[in-house]
């Protein structure tokens, strides 16, 4: 059973530094101490006391980074061959960590549950990181939604556009995006936002870069180089 989900924000690790001082200041939390034989990972702690974190960075050493998400489970080892099954294939795996990556080559985690249980407030001006937005190549689409829908028994909750599914789920939620084009993986944060201009123009003074705006979301680069969207949803 997940219990937990958190999104890991993947940036090189020459910019790992700006990505965290971006990301720790546009949620509003602060940086736990670095682990990792490198110190290549970070936690987003929130300041607020009973709260639990569902960010964390991490420096990649090869390409371009993007995203992607923690699972937190019971039972690591029976969920990994449960994933495993369902089509995943086995990356690395230690004592409470499976790396796995789906049928579609989207990387994830499976991680020991640690008890979380309170998602953190809204940042100010009010705003969350709350999903992984997967984007998968047409051929792929249909097996990898079903893959998610399996591996999550989360619920799918409607969407406007055809080339959207959601996988509803909190704190992190999946939202699986259907590309126009065969493409490798790729995986990017979304933002929910209350006022999507103002949230725009903080992330802007922190160094941020606005792209272009779609229907109802902004693409944004962050000063670490990596993609992300500011969406209409609530906070």
């Amino acid at each position: 059973m997940i219990h937990w989900s958190y999104a890991f924000i993947d940036r090189p690790c020459e910019r790992f530094g700006a990505a965290c001082d971006f990301w720790s200041r546009a949620t509003a939390s602060r940086l736990s101490e670095l682990r990792g034989e490198r110190g290549q990972f970070t936690t987003l702690l929130p300041y607020e006391g009973e709260a639990d974190a569902c960010v964390k960075v991490q420096g990649v050493a090869d390409g371009p980074g993007g995203a992607h998400i923690d699972l937190a489970v019971d039972d690591v080892p029976g969920e990994t061959e449960r994933a495993l099954a369902l089509g995943a294939r086995p990356v690395f795996r230690e004592d409470g960590l499976s790396v796995l990556r789906s049928p579609a080559g989207h990387l994830f985690c499976l991680v020991a549950w640690d008890g979380e249980h309170a998602v953190p407030p809204p940042a100010d001006p009010p705003s969350r990181v709350d999903q992984v937005c997967l984007d998968i190549a047409p051929g792929a689409y249909s097996a990898e939604v079903d893959f998610w829908a399996a591996l999550t028994d989360w619920p799918e909750v409607p969407c406007e556009s055809p080339e959207f599914r959601l996988l509803s789920a909190s704190p992190v939620q999946v939202l699986l995006q259907r590309l126009e084009s065969d493409g490798p993986p790729s995986a990017h944060l979304d933002v929910a936002c209350g006022d999507r201009a103002a949230v725009r123009a903080w992330h802007e003074s922190l160094g941020a870069v606005h792209v272009r705006d779609g229907r109802s979301w902004s693409v944004m680069t962050d000063p670490a180089g990596g993609l992300y969207c500011l969406t209409d949803r609530s906070p």
